[in-house]
């Protein structure tokens, strides 16, 4: 096995586990009820990522999204603070 193999391998285990630690955070969340969001838990995750890597503004995130600048601040908030906490 390659090294490219290896790395894709790897960041998409990573990946499944950030989304599963997304996943008990967001059904502890929706058990007090609420609106549901317009972006899933995977979308949500790779938006944090894409402001991570990029620096790119929260306006400019929601853009491409379809999302105002207030919810892509929220959901990229919502995925750092999990994702840190685990």
């Amino acid at each position: 096995m390659n090294y490219v193999n290896q790395f894709r391998k790897k960041s998409n285990e990573i990946r499944s586990e950030m989304v599963d630690i997304l996943r008990k955070a967001d059904g502890l969340k929706k058990s007090k009820g609420g609106r549901k969001n317009k972006l899933n838990l995977e979308e949500q995750l790779l938006m944090a990522l894409e402001y991570l890597r990029e620096y790119r503004t929260y306006f400019h995130i929601g853009q491409n999204y379809w999302i105002s600048e207030s919810s892509a601040y929220k959901a990229v908030k919502l995925v750092e603070d999990t994702i840190v906490k685990h």
